[in-house]
């Protein structure tokens, strides 16, 4: 669902003719690799870096970036958000020069940032700096009418794939889905 509002929001605004990226942000992913994929890094940054690797912030420039999970990002990745959301410029691993960039920033968590600045694991400063609209999705459990609607919207789109014409499911089947 996260993903569709942030597709919405994008297309449906002054961005909407710029391109759309997209990044997980989620702990586990080591930070150093988040950093390359946000920010780019330069050919011989680090071992491996056999070419320069444009970041999705540059991807995205005048058009949307769509950080999925921000209530996971490292710490010291939040500081080079933040620096990046206020200065409107990056700095790709291994470059000595910043790059301009004029991005849309649509962020997304399923944690509760309140709870995480509080024990001291999201930046205040970054918090208020994203928290300009806040959208709450409730999760699927608690829209249930919605399931019917995704359901027969996935079926279609399966029975278009397979050439299986149209399909639908027994009514036994939609209640136990539900």
């Amino acid at each position: 669902g996260k993903e569709l509002v942030a597709r919405a929001l994008h297309y449906a605004g002054r961005c909407g003719r710029g391109p759309l990226r997209e990044v997980n942000s989620a702990g586990g992913v080591p930070e150093q690799l988040v950093y390359s994929e946000l920010f780019g890094h330069e050919k011989g940054a680090f071992t491996g870096a056999d070419r320069r690797r444009i970041g999705k912030f540059e991807e995205a420039e005048g058009g949307t970036l769509f950080l999925d999970e921000i209530g996971d990002m490292p710490l010291p990745l939040q500081v080079k958000l933040l620096r990046a959301l206020e200065e409107r410029k990056i700095r790709p691993v291994g470059s000595h020069e910043n790059l301009d960039v004029d991005v849309r920033l649509i962020a997304a968590t399923h944690r509760k940032l309140e709870e995480r600045m509080a024990a001291g694991e999201f930046r205040e400063d970054l918090y208020y700096r994203l928290n300009v609209v806040k959208l709450y999705i409730p999760p699927l459990a608690e829209r249930r009418e919605d399931i019917p609607l995704l359901a027969n919207a996935f079926l279609t789109r399966l029975g278009t794939r397979y050439r299986r014409g149209q399909l639908a499911y027994s009514p036994e089947a939609m209640q136990l889905l539900v």
